[in-house]
């Protein structure tokens, strides 16, 4: 059975900084393209970054470009997203995802997803 547990989202204040973590289990973790989703409430889900499957490519929303980080570790099945300068407009709850489909921007090509981990800036 696959898992993807999202954990490390909180409370933090604008221009503070968080690092979401995503462990996978039940799969070939190195045979997936990884992503990162968010979801505001009363919007819909966005795309926020992705890396392929070996990590030498990422892609990032524009919105996040330059404040966050996208990487894994393919030897502990684990995405990570460092989350830098964050503002207010970045709170949601955000999801992991994995894919084995190229265009990691979009939803209808992952297999998988957590359950979420909530991220509120605030002061």
């Amino acid at each position: 059975q696959v898992q993807l547990v999202d954990t490390g989202g909180g409370l933090v204040q604008p221009g503070g900084s968080l690092r979401l973590s995503c462990a996978a289990s039940g799969l070939t973790f190195s045979s997936y393209t990884m992503g990162w989703f968010r979801q505001a409430p009363g919007k819909e889900r966005e795309f926020v970054a992705g890396i392929s499957w070996r990590g030498g490519s990422t892609g990032y929303a524009d919105s996040v470009k330059g404040r966050f980080t996208i990487s894994r570790d393919n030897a502990k099945n684990t995405v990570f997203l460092q989350m830098n300068s964050l503002k207010p407009e970045d709170t949601a709850v955000y999801y992991c995802a994995a894919g084995r489909s190229a265009g990691w921007g979009v939803p209808e090509i992952y297999d998988y997803w957590g359950q979420g981990t909530q991220v509120t800036v605030s002061s």
